[in-house]
C-alpha cells in the first residue's frame, strides 16, 4: 500500500467545517501555542481506523507522516506507533526502536492532543522500569511540549500505582508559566488521588500557596465538595 494512497484516504475523510473549528480550538493563530498547525478536520475515530488498516507501513512512511504540516497526519503516525507497541510480537528491541524514533521526532509532537495520546503509551511505557532522567530533562526544557511530555508520560506509571515521578516532576513544574502545563500537572495529580488520595493531599498541602489556580482546580476536581471548597479557600492544614 503506497503512502500517497494512505494520505489520500485520510484526506477523503476531511470535514472543512470541523477543520475550521479545530484551527480555533487548538489555538493555531499568530502567537498562540499551535501557531501554524493545519487541520483537515478528520475525526479521531476515523484516524484510528486508518491507523489500524495501514499499521504495517515502514518507518520511512511513518517519518513522512509525523513530519507533515497536517495535524491529522502526525496524529496518524503516533497511533500507528502505539498500535505497533501493542502487538504481542513487539520485541524489546522493537519497543526501543519505537521509543527512540518518538524522541528523535518529538518536535513534531507539538500540540496537546498529540502529546496526550502518545506520551504515556510510548515514553511512559518504555521508561517504566528504566532510568527516567530524560523526563526530568524535558521538565526543565524551554519547550512547552517537552515539558508536557514529561508529566503526561507519567500517566503510564500512575496506572501501575507508581506515583514517585509524577510527584517529583510536579514539584519541578508547579511554578510553570504555561496554562497547558498547569492543566497537565493538575490532571496527573488528580489521577494520583484517584488511587492514593493521601499521596495527592501531601503534595497539595506542601505546595498550595504556590500552585496556579488552574492546576489546583484540576487536581481537586474529584474531591468531596466540602474538602474541595476548603482547598479553594486555603483552609486546609
Amino acid at each position: 500500500m503506497g503512502l500517497n494512497q494512505i494520505i489520500d484516504e485520510l484526506k477523503s475523510l476531511a470535514d472543512p467545517e470541523k477543520a475550521g473549528a479545530h484551527q480555533r480550538f487548538f489555538k493555531t493563530g499568530p502567537g498562540e501555542y499551535g501557531e501554524g498547525d493545519l487541520f483537515w478536520g478528520v475525526r479521531v475515530p476515523d484516524i484510528r481506523k486508518t491507523a489500524k488498516k495501514y499499521g504495517d507501513i515502514s518507518y520511512g512512511d511513518i517519518k513522512t507522516l509525523i513530519c507533515s504540516k497536517i495535524h491529522e497526519q502526525r496524529f496518524l503516525a503516533l497511533i500507528i506507533l502505539l498500535n505497533m507497541l501493542s502487538k504481542k510480537r513487539c520485541s524489546m528491541a522493537e519497543q526501543k526502536k519505537i521509543f527512540d524514533f518518538y524522541i528523535m521526532h518529538r518536535k513534531y509532537v507539538n500540540n496537546w492532543d498529540l502529546v496526550d495520546v502518545s506520551a504515556p503509551g510510548i515514553a511512559g511505557r518504555w521508561l517504566m522500569d528504566k532510568d527516567k532522567q530524560i523526563l526530568y530533562d524535558f521538565a526543565m526544557s524551554q519547550n512547552l511540549w517537552e515539558r508536557r511530555i514529561a508529566i503526561i508520560g507519567t500517566f503510564y506509571f500512575i496506572k501501575k500505582n507508581e506515583f514517585e515521578h509524577t510527584i517529583k516532576l510536579s514539584r519541578i513544574l508547579v511554578k510553570d508559566k504555561e496554562d497547558l502545563i498547569h492543566k497537565a500537572v493538575g490532571w496527573m495529580l488528580r489521577e494520583v488521588g484517584k488511587r492514593n488520595m493521601a499521596e495527592e493531599e501531601f503534595f497539595l498541602k506542601a505546595n498550595l500557596n504556590q500552585m496556579p489556580r488552574t492546576m489546583l482546580r484540576y487536581a481537586i476536581e474529584k474531591f468531596p465538595e466540602d474538602l474541595r471548597q476548603k482547598y479553594l479557600k486555603g483552609e486546609v492544614v
